[in-house]
């Protein structure tokens, strides 16, 4: 009866959250349902966004870092610490969700285990170049203002490493930001729950699929232009040099 019913008064459109034409009908994009679904949807989502490549990145560097600290002193271990990141990155994204999930559950710790892996690829081996850019007559100078290894280190050296160490960042932070949004397929967290929650419909609700997308590049973009911006007022003579 119901069926018949369905059928005689044509197909059945997903109601997607709002009453609006443009939402029913599925409009290429309304920005009625941005506003009215900003606060439960979005902005929710957006925070968790940012938390998730916050901590991957954060941890991600703390690794990274320590990790160049040692290979930098000791040389042969840059060749093996370098594989070892490359080999994870390999790795795709769910198949290692999969690989983790007997050992951490399906929780958030799963997806920064591997948010956190990728961003070794790309942050330990800009470090280190850095790090091995630094000129030998900067060395011979700190030497003969008889600077301490940890002087020449904190004052000299990553100070000339950090248009090198900041242009790691950059992509790590972005690449993050990309790969945040698989964690939708885990966990209901992230720019990439909506996107995900959107496709599941029988007619996948642009507006929520655009906005998200949106979002997730603005943040990428903004993380970016903070970075440049920070490479600016900690290495000013970097920009001077380049010019």
């Amino acid at each position: 009866m119901i069926a018949a019913q369905a059928v005689a008064s044509g197909p059945v459109i997903p109601n997607f959250g709002g009453g609006s034409k443009c939402v029913v009908e599925n409009h290429a994009f309304c920005w009625g349902w941005v506003n009215a679904h900003w606060g439960d949807t979005l902005q929710p989502a957006l925070v968790q966004h940012i938390e998730l490549t916050g901590i991957a990145v954060g941890i991600g560097f703390a690794i990274a870092f320590s990790a160049a600290l040692v290979a930098y002193r000791r040389r042969w271990l840059s060749g093996p610490i370098e594989g070892f990141s490359a080999l994870l990155y390999t790795i795709p994204s769910l198949a290692l969700f999969q690989i983790l999930v007997p050992f951490t559950g399906i929780t958030t710790t799963t997806v920064e285990v591997a948010l956190v892996a990728y961003t070794l690829v790309m942050l330990f081996p800009n470090i280190v170049a850095g790090l091995n850019a630094v000129p030998a007559e900067a060395l011979d100078v700190a030497r003969a203002m008889g600077f301490t290894r940890r002087q020449t280190l904190l004052r000299v050296e990553l100070p000339l490493a950090l248009p090198a160490i900041v242009a790691g960042l950059r992509v790590a932070v972005v690449s993050t930001v990309s790969l945040a949004t698989i964690a939708a397929f885990l966990l209901p967290k992230g720019l990439g729950y909506p996107i995900f929650l959107a496709l599941k419909e029988p007619s996948p609700f642009r507006t929520e699929i655009y906005s998200a997308g949106a979002l997730a590049v603005a943040l990428a973009l903004t993380a970016d232009l903070l970075l440049v911006a920070t490479r600016r007022v900690l290495a000013p003579w970097a920009r001077r040099s380049a010019a």
